[in-house]
């Protein structure tokens, strides 16, 4: 575990990779509650049936927002942040989506701190994170995540 209390810690971990996660198993409930909470409800996702006869895997995939929106929750525990008052999620700079997730697929989140710089009185922490796909050679997605951290003074 990395631990940040100052932008000068945050420096120090720029290039590094921060953290590999545990895998996550992708199931056709949390497909089908992502589908719910967003409106998408493309056959692809939530119509096993039609996707056993249809996509190549025979299986659905999951949204692409989905495997995204796991990055949070899959690199919380890499880096401590000691003395903070609070994190926002600033933005993403670059997404792509290389590789399908398939429903009952194990996926895990690799990190790697890009660029930590001064921004408003806070840490601007720009951050490479691979989704990875066990058993497949390319990332389901590589994304370029973006937060400010603001801490204590």
């Amino acid at each position: 575990m990395h631990v940040i209390s100052s932008i000068e810690d945050a420096k120090a971990l720029e290039g590094v990779e921060v953290g590999l996660s545990d895998w996550v198993i992708i199931d056709q409930n949390r497909i089908d509650q992502f589908a719910e909470a967003t409106g998408d409800y493309q056959w692809i996702h939530i119509d096993t049936e039609r996707a056993a006869a249809e996509m190549p895997s025979g299986k659905t995939i999951a949204h692409g927002y989905l495997t995204l929106a796991l990055i949070p929750s899959l690199t919380g525990n890499f880096v401590e942040m000691e003395n903070l008052a609070r994190a926002i999620n600033f933005g993403v700079n670059k997404v792509r989506f290389y590789t399908p997730v398939q429903a009952g697929d194990r996926v895990r989140a690799r990190a790697t701190v890009l660029q930590a710089r001064r921004r408003a009185g806070a840490l601007l922490l720009t951050s490479e994170t691979r989704i990875e796909v066990e058993n497949e050679r390319k990332p389901a997605c590589v994304a370029e995540t973006l937060g400010m951290y603001f801490f204590d003074e």
